[in-house]
């Protein structure tokens, strides 16, 4: 396969790295990353807590944690943010096999902490959870081969695409995390639309995952209890949903107060899948609404940029990773205000969790490459070498 950088003006070469990426960054979307870091510390701060006490650990134990654990996926997506699409390309399919590999034997190395559920490895002093690292990597070898297929005798890189697709969400339901492999046809329909849908195909995954969804309501227990729990018409008060949604009620729009919210000592999950509740609960409606004006800075602003990339690869890439990251948002909150069906999903860099934090510490590092300005030639340049 042909590189897939079409047009490239390289920058000198004797300009140092470091102020060739600030003036080639996209600013505005990593203030909203660090923003959104910085939100996720002071909700840590107000939901972690309670749990450590029941714990038997200090009470800011899990924040402490979390200030490693970002530290690390800030220091990750700076590193990557530094790349070039080539180099992003080459570690992305690297990681894609190593994460692929450990989620095929999670059945019989991993490990469920009483969730009902095996997604991790437990290594004693922290846990591990592919499918988390698995997923940019896939956007990644899946944008590679849907850009290679637009070249002239190309491989079959949309079939070998979805190929990919069905294997990673077959291993992802055995687990099982539905929620997942969502995420992962989601991520992969959205490239595919980006790179020229048919529709018949589309309409045709529509309807094999609504079929999927009504085998497994018919197959799992637990994901029919939850289907008839979103379903109803009444939310039982003593359930995760019952509380969070009594909490963000409670907040109103300026909130009860800083530290004075009880939804965190009801709540196991309040750090982490139901830390929007806490946020809204404590801070009200206001800084809900600053929460998803960051994600919605970071998503809108990639877009525009990627729409004046010409090279598929990056194109591809960038749209598949920046979708995934709003879904993952959109279903975080839209689970807390029962749009969605429970569904454990942390909030991208608010919600703790060192997989969740460091996995997208390199969707965004990843991201922020692709959205870097390149000089892009003229089109008819671009023509040409597609020509050759």
């Amino acid at each position: 396969m042909t590189e897939m950088v079409y047009g490239t003006v390289r920058s000198g070469a004797r300009e140092p790295v470091l102020p060739r990426w600030w003036r080639t960054v996209d600013k505005v979307s990593l203030l909203a990353i660090l923003g959104l870091f910085a939100i996720g510390l002071l909700l840590g701060l107000a939901a972690s807590p309670p749990l450590a006490t029941r714990n038997g650990l200090q009470p800011f134990h899990y924040v402490e944690r979390q200030l490693i654990f970002g530290t690390m996926a800030l220091g990750v997506m700076g590193v990557l943010s530094l790349g070039d699409p080539r180099m992003i390309r080459r570690m992305g399919v690297l990681l894609f096999v190593a994460t692929f590999l450990a989620l095929a034997f999670l059945p019989l190395f991993g490990t469920d902490f009483g969730k009902g559920a095996t997604r991790w490895y437990s290594l004693g002093f922290a846990s591990v959870q592919p499918s988390e690292f698995l997923k940019p990597a896939f956007i990644i070898l899946c944008a590679w081969l849907l850009a290679a297929a637009q070249e002239i005798n190309g491989p079959p890189g949309r079939s070998l695409s979805l190929a990919v697709a069905l294997i990673v969400v077959a291993f992802l339901v055995i687990q099982p995390d539905f929620g997942q492999a969502c995420l992962i046809l989601f991520g992969w329909a959205a490239m595919y639309f980006v790179a020229g849908a048919s529709m018949l195909l589309v309409v045709a995954l529509v309807g094999m995952v609504g079929l999927a969804g009504v085998v497994a309501y018919n197959a799992s227990e637990h994901f029919a209890r939850r289907i008839d729990g979103f379903l109803s018409t009444e939310v039982d008060p003593t359930t995760q949903l019952g509380y969070a949604t009594n909490a963000i009620r409670e907040g109103g729009f300026f909130g009860v107060g800083v530290g004075e919210g009880q939804v965190k000592w009801v709540l196991p999950d309040a750090h982490t899948d139901f830390i929007i509740a806490v946020a809204a609960e404590e801070y009200g409606v206001l800084l809900v609404l600053v929460i998803i004006a960051l994600y919605a800075t970071i998503v809108l602003r990639s877009l525009w940029r990627l729409m004046k990339e010409r090279d598929p690869f990056a194109r591809l890439a960038g749209t598949g990773l920046v979708l995934l990251f709003a879904a993952q948002a959109i279903i975080n909150m839209g689970v807390a205000v029962r749009m969605l069906p429970a569904k454990g999903m942390t909030l991208p860099l608010v919600s703790y969790g060192g997989s969740s934090l460091i996995a997208t510490g390199i969707a965004l590092g990843c991201l922020l490459a692709f959205t870097r300005s390149r000089p892009q030639g003229q089109i008819e340049d671009v023509l040409i070498k597609r020509g050759r």
